[in-house]
């Protein structure tokens, strides 16, 4: 994530910078990637009426996946004010993620279920029919440890995902269950 900071009215040290790079740089633990936040900017104000009671103001902008995440804080200490500002924009990103967190779960629910319905209907079929390969894939299998392979499965949006188990060297499934936890078929010795 790249974090320009810069000022009006006040001249930015390089200490005040790095505070403020720092503080805007927690909000990485929110994302997986590196590339969800693409970049930040602060920009530190300096306020001269001096009928304005908090005269030092630090404002943010997040720019998270086409998203545009905003916060200002105001107080008497340039300091203050960073943190102040952090931990809004902090709260921001939790709520922002939280919302994207419920709507993918709602997509995986939606695809669980058309997954079910589709299961049924091939049921229903292969009770008349009878079942047959229909499609056969081959594919590369890199060793990894199931939680890797469970986090394959979620970036590919499948349902199982089959792998080779890195401490053991066998094959493995990992699995969706219908309570939203995962299962891990591993052959018996």
């Amino acid at each position: 994530m790249r974090v320009a900071v810069k000022g009006r009215n006040i001249s930015v040290t390089e200490t005040l910078e790095q505070y403020a790079t720092k503080k805007i740089e927690r909000i990485r633990k929110f994302f997986d990637d590196d590339h969800s936040v693409s970049r930040a900017e602060v920009e530190l104000i300096h306020e001269r009426n001096p009928s304005i009671p908090e005269p030092e103001i630090a404002e943010a902008t997040l720019f998270i996946n086409g998203a545009v995440l905003k916060a200002r804080e105001a107080s008497v200490d340039m300091y203050a004010s960073i943190d102040r500002m952090s931990d809004k924009l902090e709260r921001q990103v939790r709520r922002y993620r939280g919302r994207q967190l419920d709507r993918w779960q709602g997509q995986r629910k939606r695809h669980a279920a058309a997954v079910e319905a589709a299961i049924s209907t091939v049921e229903e079929e292969e009770q008349y029919t009878g079942a047959r390969i229909v499609r056969t894939k081959q594919f590369q299998m890199k060793p990894m440890s199931p939680e890797e392979a469970a986090l394959q499965m979620e970036l590919l949006d499948h349902a199982f995902f089959v792998f080779t188990n890195a401490d053991t060297g066998e094959i493995n499934v990992v699995y969706r269950r219908r309570d939203d936890n995962y299962g891990l078929i591993e052959p018996a010795r």
